[in-house]
C-alpha cells in the first residue's frame, strides 16, 4: 500500500501540474475537497507554463496523452461513460487521440525472439521500423513464409514493460477513487472504484494480444460470406501475448475521400456499404467492431471494406437484436404503436405502462426527425432520444445499446464524410427488412439450434481458454459492468477490503499518534 501511496502521490503531482481540473471544472465541478487537494499538490517553485490557443476539448486530449498510456486509456474508457462525466465532458474526450514516440526496432525483435522463439523468428523476412505507434503497442510491416506462400503482414507488438506500468498507476487511481468515495458520500452512487477496476480488467485482456487475435478471427468467421467485406486473416503460429500478426492491407484510408474519387472509387457506395455492414453485424451476428472511426477503415485494391484494429468489439444478445432491428424498423415505418409494443413484450418497461402514452412520446421523438432533411437524420441521436424519453417510463438501462448508440454516431459521420447527402433510414431498411423477415420464418428455430452447435468450430481447439476469456472481455465492456458470479467480481471484493483495512489501519494509527502526542506534550 505505502508503494501505491507514493505512485498516487507522483500521479497527483502530474494531474495538479496540468490544467485537466481547470478545464474539466467548466463541464462538471468537482468537489471542493478534491480542488483542495489538487491546488495544495500543485505548489511548485518552477514558473508556470502559457496556456496553449487550443480548445479546451484539445487541450484535455493532449494533456491525458502526455501523460501516458494509463491516462490515454482512461480518458478513452470515460468517453464511453457520459453517465458519470456528463455529455459534454464525454463528447470533448472522444476526440483524445492515441499516439506516442515508438520504441526501437531492436526492442520490437527481442520482444518477438522471446515470446515465438528463435525459430519462429527466424522465418520472418523484412521486418521494417514501426509504421505506427499507439499507447499500448506498435504495428511494423514485415513478410512471413505461410507454407511456401511469401505473404506481406503486418505485426503488433505490445510495448516493453507496458503491462506493469499500466497496473501500478491503475492501482494507485483505484485507491483514490476508493479514498474519494469513503471520505464523500455524494460520490458513492458513481461506483468510481468498479468504473477503474472495470477498466483495468478490460485493458489488461487488451493487453494480451491473443484476445484480439481471437475476436478478430470471429469477425472474420461471421462475415466471410458478406460481398465487398474483408477482415485480415490471423497467423497464429506468428500470434502470441505480446506479439499479433495478421495480413498487412494494402489499401487507402477512406479519410482519403479526394484519393478514393482519383481511383474511381464510388464514395457513395462506400458509405451506404459501411452502414449496412455495421448494422448487418450488430442484428445477424450481435457481434460489431465499436471503434469504426475513419483511421480504422480501409478500401483495398479490390474495392473491399477492410477494418483494422479489434481491440474494441461489442456484443448483442438475441433479444438485445432483435430489440435493436424492431425498434429502428418500427420508427422507419413510423409505426409508433409497434415500437411501443416491442418495448412492453422485451420488458423493457413495466406492464403497468400506459401503452398509448408510451407510443404518444415516442412519436414526439420520431415526427421532428422526419421533418428534418436528409442529412440531419441520426440513427444514433435518434436511440439516444429514445433512451432518454423511455427512462421516464422506468425503462431499464440498455449498456451494450448505449455502445452500439456510440458507434452508430461514429459510423454515420464516416459515411457523412464520404457522401454528406447518406440516408441513413433508406440504407438501413434493406438490412433490418432482410433480417426480421429471415427471423420470422418458420426454419429459423432449427438453424439457430444448427448455429449454435457450430459456434465451437469457429473457436480454435487449441486456444478455448482464450477465446473464452476474450468473448469475457468484449462483455465486460459491453456491458459496462462485472457480472457477479464472475472472478473478476471477487477480485474486486478482494481489493475493495484491502483498501478498507488499509483504510482503518491508517485511521487508527493517526489515532494513536495523536493520543501518543497528547500523553507526551
Amino acid at each position: 500500500m505505502i508503494k501505491k501511496l507514493i505512485t498516487l502521490f507522483k500521479i497527483g503531482r502530474k494531474i495538479a501540474n496540468s490544467d485537466i481540473l481547470e478545464i474539466i471544472s467548466k463541464f462538471q465541478k468537482p468537489p471542493f475537497a478534491i480542488t483542495l487537494l489538487f491546488k495544495f499538490l500543485s505548489i511548485s517553485f518552477s514558473p508556470k507554463k502559457k496556456k496553449s490557443i487550443k480548445s479546451e476539448g484539445e487541450r484535455l486530449s493532449d494533456t491525458l496523452e502526455s501523460m501516458g498510456t494509463t491516462f490515454i486509456k482512461l480518458g478513452q474508457f470515460l468517453a464511453t461513460r457520459p453517465d458519470i462525466i456528463g455529455e459534454d465532458l464525454s463528447k470533448q474526450l472522444e476526440n483524445l487521440q492515441d499516439k506516442l514516440p515508438p520504441f526501437s526496432l531492436i526492442q520490437a525483435k527481442e520482444i518477438i525472439k522471446n515470446d515465438l522463439g528463435n525459430e519462429t523468428y527466424d522465418t520472418i523476412i523484412n521486418l521494417g521500423e514501426p509504421v505506427a505507434a499507439a499507447s499500448i503497442a506498435q504495428v511494423h510491416k514485415a513478410q512471413i513464409n505461410d507454407n511456401g506462400t511469401i505473404k506481406d503482414v503486418a505485426i503488433k507488438i505490445l510495448r516493453p514493460n507496458i503491462k506493469k506500468v499500466f497496473n501500478d498507476e491503475i492501482d494507485a487511481i483505484m485507491l483514490f477513487a476508493f479514498l474519494v468515495e469513503s471520505f464523500i458520500k455524494k460520490t458513492k452512487r458513481l461506483k468510481l472504484v468498479e468504473v477503474v477496476f472495470l477498466l483495468k480488467e478490460i485493458t489488461n485482456l487488451e493487453m494480451d494480444l491473443r484476445f484480439e487475435a481471437a475476436a478478430a478471427n470471429e469477425y472474420a468467421e461471421n462475415t466471410k460470406n458478406d460481398a465487398g467485406f474483408r477482415v485480415p486473416e490471423i497467423y497464429w503460429n506468428f500470434t502470441s501475448e505480446n506479439v499479433m500478426t495478421l495480413d498487412w492491407v494494402d489499401g487507402i484510408s477512406i479519410r482519403e475521400t479526394e484519393e478514393l474519387k482519383k481511383r474511381n472509387l464510388n464514395t457513395e457506395k462506400i458509405a451506404n456499404d459501411i452502414i449496412q455492414n455495421f448494422l448487418r453485424h450488430a442484428v445477424r451476428d450481435g457481434f460489431f467492431h465499436a471503434d469504426m472511426h475513419q483511421g480504422n477503415i480501409f478500401i483495398d485494391n479490390n474495392g473491399h471494406i477492410v477494418p483494422i484494429d479489434f481491440g474494441i468489439m461489442g456484443r448483442l444478445d438475441k433479444m438485445s437484436k432483435r430489440f435493436l432491428a424492431e425498434i429502428l424498423f418500427g420508427f422507419i415505418q413510423r409505426d409508433y404503436r409497434k415500437v411501443a409494443e416491442v418495448h412492453l413484450v422485451a420488458g423493457l418497461v413495466p406492464k403497468e405502462v400506459p401503452i398509448d402514452d408510451l407510443a404518444q412520446a415516442l412519436r414526439s421523438i420520431g415526427e421532428p426527425i422526419f421533418g428534418q432533411t436528409v442529412k440531419d437524420i441520426s440513427g444514433g441521436k435518434l436511440l439516444k432520444q429514445l433512451f432518454d424519453v423511455t427512462e421516464k417510463f422506468n425503462m431499464q438501462t440498455q449498456p451494450q445499446l448505449l455502445m452500439l448508440q456510440k458507434t452508430m454516431v461514429v459510423v454515420e459521420g464516416v459515411a457523412r464524410k464520404l457522401n454528406p447527402n447518406t440516408n441513413i433510414w433508406t440504407t438501413s431498411k434493406p438490412v433490418l427488412e432482410n433480417w426480421l423477415r429471415e427471423t420470422k420464418d418458420p426454419m429459423t428455430t432449427i438453424n439457430e439450434t444448427i448455429q449454435s452447435t457450430s459456434e465451437v468450430i469457429k473457436r480454435l481447439p487449441e486456444f478455448p481458454e482464450i477465446m473464452d476469456k476474450a468473448n469475457q472481455a468484449l462483455s465486460y465492456l459491453a456491458s459496462g459492468q462485472i457480472p457477479q458470479n464472475s472472478n473478476s467480481y471477487t477480485a474486486l471484493n478482494t481489493k475493495k477490503s484491502e483498501m478498507i483495512a488499509f483504510r482503518n489501519q491508517s485511521i487508527i494509527g493517526f489515532l494513536v499518534l495523536v493520543i501518543f502526542g497528547l500523553l507526551v506534550f
